[in-house]
């Protein structure tokens, strides 16, 4: 990106501003100008707020370097057309660019910028996928401006991670430090190229840890108002001790500039990544095979457990390790190998760092019991996704109408039981159930006649949870029915 041109106006100003003051003389036969400030003798300086990060830029900054991506996209040559609104479509003019829509696409050169560390003094480094992503070629810049052409050893779309090598020796390497120490209100320091200003310096503190983003579900993002911007990316977050924690990977920007929220990954995350590309060149995930979904108050209620902690399976894929292992929809994920899963989100982070054929034990809330489970676990394909529900309002009753489904429906559902919803009123309505979806089960029991779903809200509680399927998507709803 180009960066922003300086104002040349205010640096005459000052210049200015100075060439008078040099012109000042002083004579002691002249009267003596008045004085507008009194002038104290100098005092010690105040302690200021904060740390020194001098030292640490001094001893770890020739650790940062800058990339320099080249590469390639495909692109159409005529105009996009397709946002022309409708009542437009007729006029003379799109007409006379129709014949330009549609143009055979071609390569367009790219560039991008970032940053990266180096982790090995052989020439390892690490940055962002997203920096090197459908790269041609990379250049690395060191601080002592040698530039090398960069080999892409591997890369990791799902933890954004991407391991570069250079041809240099005796190069200087960071300090990794442990992310887990760190707490909201540390100070962090971040170095990188912003716009393409090579070795920039920003600080700010932690915000939050463990912070779950859209698309990068196994990451625990480290959440800082450090300045990060466009050509941060990849550049590490430091500590106060001088050790590497993070690396700078995005920013929450409506502007396209920083706002006040960076995010980084964690560096005992990126090891653990770094580690497989280096030594198989590519990164296996485990899974589970399921789908989670938020554990809210009302779903607790309606399971029975004590607060709204875990994660929520709202299916099982055939076959796969949690089948296999037992479990089912309506099961409440709380710990594996001991670790606590207190929101959904924790899940996949801890599931998708472990290796494929390793076994785990599951602590599950399953009929309003703990149970254990154990599993192995499978190599990853896109199983594991979120979906919540809306609560609803307290009312009476449910508000559906159900019948059976006919064989046609549950073969093109693929399911083997369930009732379909013809209509949707009252507090199932309020909680966002409609019309077509498929009732699979109520609090964890499967229903395949009205009489069973009946004979549950009997005995339910002022909560109760329905599986719901909507296309090929299920998710468990709560709804209050007072």
């Amino acid at each position: 990106m180009q960066a922003k041109r300086l104002l040349p106006a205010l640096l005459a100003t000052l210049i200015g501003a100075g060439g008078l003051l040099a012109c000042q003389t002083s004579d002691a036969g002249a009267h003596a100008a008045p004085k507008l400030f009194d002038h104290p003798p100098a005092a010690q300086p105040a302690a200021v707020g904060g740390p020194n990060f001098a030292p640490i830029v001094r001893e770890f900054g020739p650790t940062v370097v800058h990339v320099n991506v080249r590469g390639e996209t495909m692109t159409a040559s005529g105009p996009d057309l397709s946002q022309v609104p409708p009542q437009l479509r007729n006029s003379p003019f799109f007409q006379f660019f129709q014949p330009f829509q549609n143009q055979p696409q071609h390569q367009v050169p790219t560039r991008g910028l970032g940053s990266g560390f180096i982790i090995g003094s052989d020439g390892l480094i690490l940055t962002n996928a997203h920096v090197v992503k459908d790269a041609k070629s990379v250049t690395v810049t060191l601080t002592d401006h040698r530039t090398f052409t960069a080999k892409v050893l591997g890369t990791d779309a799902k933890t954004d991670i991407a391991v570069l090598k250079i041809p240099a020796t005796n190069l200087p390497t960071v300090r990794v430090g442990n992310p887990n120490n760190l707490q909201p209100g540390d100070w962090v320091l971040a170095i990188g190229s912003p716009y393409g200003f090579y070795n920039t310096v920003t600080a700010g503190i932690v915000s939050a840890k463990s912070r779950s983003l859209p698309d990068d579900s196994m990451v625990p993002f480290i959440q800082t108002d450090v300045a990060v911007n466009p050509g941060n990316s990849g550049g590490p977050l430091f500590n106060t001790k001088g050790e590497v924690v993070g690396i700078n990977s995005q920013i929450f920007t409506q502007t396209g500039a920083f706002e006040g929220l960076s995010f980084a990954i964690p560096i005992n995350v990126a090891e653990t990544i770094a580690k497989q590309i280096i030594e198989h060149g590519h990164v296996e995930h485990a899974k589970l095979g399921i789908t989670v979904q938020t554990v809210s108050q009302q779903l607790a209620n309606s399971f029975g457990l004590n607060g709204p902690r875990g994660a929520l399976v709202a299916s099982v894929t055939d076959g796969s390790p949690a089948a296999k292992a037992g479990l089912k929809a309506g099961d409440i994920i709380l710990s594996v190998n001991g670790q606590s899963v207190n929101t959904s989100s924790d899940l996949p982070m801890i599931i998708g760092m472990m290796r494929p054929g390793q076994a785990v034990k599951l602590g599950v809330w399953s009929n309003r019991h703990e149970v254990s489970l154990n599993a192995t676990l499978g190599s990853f394909t896109r199983d594991v996704l979120y979906a919540d529900g809306s609560s609803g309002g307290a009312a009476q009753g449910l508000g559906l109408q159900v019948r059976p489904l006919k064989p046609a429906e549950a073969q093109q559902a693929d399911v083997h039981g369930g009732l379909m919803i013809e209509s949707v009123s009252g507090p199932a309505e309020q909680a966002g159930v409609q019309s077509g979806d498929i009732l699979l089960a109520v609090d964890g029991k499967p229903v395949n006649s009205i009489d069973q779903v009946r004979g549950i809200l009997k005995g339910a509680g002022k909560t109760i949870a329905l599986l719901i399927q909507r296309g090929g998507n299920r998710i468990f709803v709560p709804v209050e029915i007072g």
